[in-house]
């Protein structure tokens, strides 16, 4: 398997290896109070550089063992992380799907750009890995989430109760799926 290269009109979506950590720590450190609502409540040692160089390094190991594609979204440079784009939980044989999670940078909400960086890496799970589902959930309250899942082509499956904790707290999810047209066997 070869790592993904993906240009977008704005960004390089790419798999970081271990020693860009830095990268990811900047992302999670400018982006802390903009994503808390929307995340798991995270200990100090998430914003630690140790934490995100095991963390790409076991990223990189899912990627070549099939588990997951965890994307990142570098601006033109290489520099810096402007959104995550995460395919996690990939499961094959007659299930053939994953589940989706994103982040945006703050200073680019509201721009368009988690949705390009999003539908490029769902292309290419689409093309490279033949996945028939991708799933993804929201919380009610995220209302641009589930306008970006709606303009992707996503479509409502349900709600699920008390479905993740969120930020210290059990938070009902929208749940949504995307089923690629090209793969029908």
């Amino acid at each position: 398997m070869v790592l993904p290269h993906i240009a977008t009109a704005r960004t390089r979506l790419t798999v970081l290896p271990p020693d860009r950590a830095g990268l990811m720590l900047d992302f999670y450190l400018r982006n802390r109070d903009h994503l808390s609502p929307w995340e798991p409540r995270r200990d100090e040692s998430f914003y630690t550089l140790n934490h995100w160089h095991d963390r790409l390094r076991d990223g990189y190991s899912q990627f070549f063992d099939g588990s997951a594609v965890q994307l990142v979204a570098l601006d033109p440079q290489g520099e810096r992380v402007l959104a995550t784009c995460n395919f996690t939980h990939i499961v094959m044989g007659m299930f053939k799907a994953c589940h989706l999670g994103y982040a945006v940078d703050k200073t680019h909400q509201g721009q368009g750009l988690m949705q390009e960086v999003v539908a490029a890496g769902i292309e290419y799970l689409f093309r490279e890995r033949g996945l028939h589902r991708i799933m993804a959930s929201y919380m009610p309250a995220n209302e641009r989430s589930g306008a970006l899942l709606e303009r992707l082509g996503f479509e409502r499956e349900g709600r699920a109760r008390d479905y993740l904790m969120i930020n210290g707290r059990w938070e009902d999810h929208i749940l949504t799926a995307l089923i690629n047209p090209a793969v029908q066997d």
